[in-house]
């Protein structure tokens, strides 16, 4: 059975950093985009990056220069390095895989539980 574990989330005050895991197993990582998303109360789930199987990647424009996904495949797991937070940054964020990796959240069905983060002025 396929799981994504994510962990890293918490508390930082605004221009703090933090990073956020996402564990895969029961599956070859390495053969899968990942990616990360993030929702906050009242909003729809929205793409924050993505890190195809080549290493290439994709950022929202909200977070581009601020935020970096990685992956280690010899450790079956990704990453979100997330510099210069803001406020408007919080929110839980999820980490999911699928083949081709794309921004619509409708086209994942492996997702981890989810971490928040929150971001305090």
């Amino acid at each position: 059975q396929v799981q994504l574990v994510e962990s890293g989330g918490g508390w930082v005050q605004a221009g703090g950093s933090l990073r956020l895991s996402c564990t895969a197993s029961g599956r070859t990582f390495s053969n899968y985009a990942v990616s990360w998303f993030r929702q906050a109360p009242g909003k729809e789930r929205e793409s924050v990056a993505i890190i195809w199987q080549s290493g290439s990647t994709y950022y929202a424009d909200s977070v581009k220069g601020r935020f970096t996904i990685s992956r280690d495949n010899a450790k079956n797991t990704g990453y979100l390095q997330m510099n210069s937070l803001k406020t408007e940054d919080t929110a839980v964020y999820y980490c999911a895989t699928n083949d081709v990796g794309t921004t619509n959240a409708k086209n994942y069905f492996v997702w981890g539980q989810g971490t928040q983060v929150t971001v305090s002025s």
